[in-house]
């Protein structure tokens, strides 16, 4: 056994005297390039782990394969480095077919609100500071007047997201223990475990679920108020839908049975549209304003869904509960930052001038023509293998659960697998993301912004004209 070991180090050894030194590699223009943008000891130590990585493969009888060439070294140590030390998140090209994609940042900002945070970045702002009396502001300022407009509120705030505007509004009004009225039905779970039994739990209210999984009237809250209740909480059901044998009470109803017996009701409506979903073809959403002027006293949504703004939580309702709300210790551990309340603004404003439909992308995503799709589409089958077909985009991000849009999209027929073509369009610049269905890779325009239509064309022809894999 022995010398059969030294036999295949003394086979190995022409392999190992033909690997560069660290040095050697490291005097490549390609990798003195990369020590300009990274720290050098990390490249070093990047290059020692590949040569001893190759050295380890060749010892254990595995050869020299084309890993072990110093082109093929060079790439993989800025493979690395980019994906280890590059700016993170990276922009990225949506043509997966879902809208407001929870796991590609939820809602694109428009051109204005993503100014508007790059403005409030640069230098100082006035945050928290009044410029008519020279004197401390409240950074809700900002936002209140501009929700009530568009919501027809009479005051509100905003948080870092519409978990957190749930727990604070909880924990303001039944932190004590009291307790909080849902329906059976609506002790929902959304995304990432978040569920509203556990909600509760932490900010101190107990549950009371009335009715029944698929009906519950505005009597079945009445029967279950007691000297403990301290609200009744409406949740809209926005990522999944009941159907078949069900019933729910108007929420206009149930407000006049909280009205009755003085116990304020808070609307959680998620997704948060100030826009009838209905006319782009989907089933209608329940908006802030129909929320508002059905007397919900407190209502709350998410800036980052069907508002098409920026991750934040917004609060919306009468102002003596809205202050109550903003003024609990909770508020400021989930306080809402100043780059994300610039991009609210600029948001509500577009909402205020009666833009949002031409400037926020969401909306002009909807929007879009299946000509203009099918025109976009057919642009791109001219660069690679490919078909346009048929398929159906959806909504997304936990918004108008199971409604999609006709679209039209690119099937990629090209000789390379799916996973080779998803993978290669993910190492572009900027990365692109596809949907690989029933083994091919589908590229659906609607999701992408114009501005990046050509870049995927670009990519798409780089990707006909490289070498088979």
């Amino acid at each position: 056994m022995p010398s059969s070991t030294r036999q295949d180090h003394s086979d190995a050894a022409p392999l190992l005297r033909s690997l560069p030194s660290v040095d050697a590699l490291l005097s490549d223009p390609a990798l003195v390039e990369l020590t300009n943008r990274y720290p050098r000891h990390f490249i070093v130590e990047q290059a020692r782990q590949k040569l001893s990585a190759v050295r380890a493969s060749i010892l254990n009888g595995q050869g020299r394969s084309d890993h072990a060439s110093i082109a093929s070294l060079i790439d993989d140590i800025i493979q690395d480095a980019e994906t280890r030390w590059r700016s993170s998140p990276t922009r990225v090209i949506n043509a997966t077919g879902v809208i407001i994609h929870t796991n590609l940042g939820r809602s694109p900002l428009s051109e204005i609100a993503a100014k508007a945070a790059h403005d409030a970045a640069l230098g100082y702002s006035d945050l928290e500071y009044d410029l008519e009396t020279a004197g401390r502001g409240s950074r809700h300022s900002h936002i209140s007047s501009l929700l009530s407009t568009v919501t027809g509120a009479e005051a509100g705030i905003a948080v870092n997201n519409n978990a957190s505007a749930a727990l604070l509004a909880l924990s303001t009004l039944a932190g004590h223990g009291g307790d909080i009225i849902v329906s059976r039905s609506e002790a929902v779970e959304i995304g990432g475990g978040f569920r509203v039994p556990d909600v509760m739990a932490q900010s101190g209210a107990k549950l009371v679920d009335v009715g029944t999984t698929n009906r519950t009237y505005a009597r079945d809250y009445e029967a279950a108020i007691g000297p403990n209740t301290s609200a009744i909480l409406k949740v809209h059901r926005s990522n999944f839908a009941i159907s078949g044998f069900v019933h729910e009470d108007p929420l206009s109803d149930i407000v006049e049975v909280a009205n009755r017996h003085k116990v304020p009701l808070i609307h959680d409506l998620g997704s948060g549209s100030l826009i009838d979903t209905s006319q782009f073809g989907v089933d209608h959403e329940p908006t802030v304003q129909e929320s508002v002027q059905a007397g919900a006293h407190l209502t709350l949504f998410s800036g980052d869904k069907l508002l098409g703004g920026p991750q934040a939580g917004i609060i919306v309702g009468a102002t003596e509960l809205v202050n109550r709300v903003g003024s609990h210790p909770l508020a400021r551990a989930v306080r809402i930052d100043k780059m994300t309340l610039a991009a609210l603004n600029s948001t509500l404003r577009s909402y205020l001038r009666g833009t949002a439909q031409d400037e926020l992308p969401i909306w002009r995503m909807m929007s879009a023509t299946l000509e203009d799709l099918n025109e976009f589409a057919n642009q791109w089958s001219k660069q690679i293998k490919s078909e346009v077909v048929e398929g159906r985009t959806a909504i997304g991000g936990g918004s108008a659960p199971g409604q999609t849009l006709p679209t039209k999209r690119l099937k990629i027929t090209a000789n390379k697998s799916a996973e080779a073509i998803a993978e290669s369009l993910r190492r572009h610049d900027p990365p692109i993301i596809g949907r690989i269905e029933d083994d091919h890779l589908f590229l659906d325009p609607r999701t992408v912004l114009p501005e990046e239509h050509e870049t995927v064309a670009n990519a798409l022809n780089s990707l006909a004209s490289s070498p088979r894999p």
